[in-house]
């Protein structure tokens, strides 16, 4: 039976894609204050910057391919059990093949209706910026389907769930500083092992750091799973 193999990714992930980072200086982040653009009083205040900077986002994520850390977590599939827990909105995970992905933050090729969050509809590259006067299906604007800051995580519950599912648990570029993420690490078993891949010291002390990059970190960490696996077929 395989073991189950839950991964945590943040912004560390897909900065190795070419996805700028808001805490990290240059690029869009820096020409927009996060309070005008990622909030729901934002929203209220002005639809038409919101729109356009997620537009603009949307468009980056469409040029940008996925790296060969997000390749090597889906390949991990064959080896075990895997659920990935990202904080990014973007959709480089399933594009590397990752089956089970959870976004707790959103998803930035994704809008939906405004009175209604049942309703969803995912775009692509073809059918990417979203204007002000797009409706859904019942009349009202359409809007990211992004958690913005000050809102609610819904799937938060549901990572908790599945971490504490978790064999082995890998944190993978995040600073673990943001909430309620952060917080998941307190539904790990105290039998799951826990790996870290970080250039940086990070919030809490995690005995098995890999100060490394994404890329760099999950090849370390795929070479480290796929001895002991050959070890254990050895020993049978």
């Amino acid at each position: 039976m395989k073991k189950k193999l839950v991964i945590l990714t943040g912004a560390g992930m897909s900065k190795e894609s070419g996805i700028a980072t808001f805490r990290d200086m240059g690029g869009m982040w820096e020409e927009y204050d996060i309070s005008e653009v990622a909030t729901p009083q934002a929203w209220e205040k002005n639809q038409e910057l919101v729109n356009k900077f997620y537009n603009e986002r949307r468009k980056q994520l469409f040029e940008v391919k996925e790296n060969e850390a997000h390749i090597a977590l889906a390949d991990l599939d064959d080896f075990f059990n895997v659920d990935i827990i990202t904080q990014n909105v973007d959709n480089l995970h399933e594009r590397a093949g990752s089956k089970n992905v959870l976004h707790l933050h959103g998803e930035l090729a994704k809008v939906r209706s405004t009175k209604d969050e049942s309703l969803i509809y995912e775009l692509n590259k073809e059918n990417s910026q979203v204007k002000i006067g797009d409706k859904c299906e019942k009349g009202s604007q359409l809007r990211p389907h992004i958690v913005w800051f000050g809102e609610a995580v819904p799937e938060i519950i549901n990572a908790a769930e599945i971490v504490k599912k978790a064999d082995i648990f890998v944190i993978i570029g995040t600073s673990l500083n943001v909430y309620p993420a952060a917080g998941l690490l307190d539904y790990v078993k105290k039998s799951t092992e826990i790996y870290l891949i970080d250039p940086n010291e990070v919030a809490v002390n995690i005995k098995n750091h890999i100060k490394k990059g994404a890329v760099e970190g999950v090849k370390i960490l795929k070479k480290i799973f796929i001895e002991r696996i050959l070890k254990e077929i050895k020993k049978k």
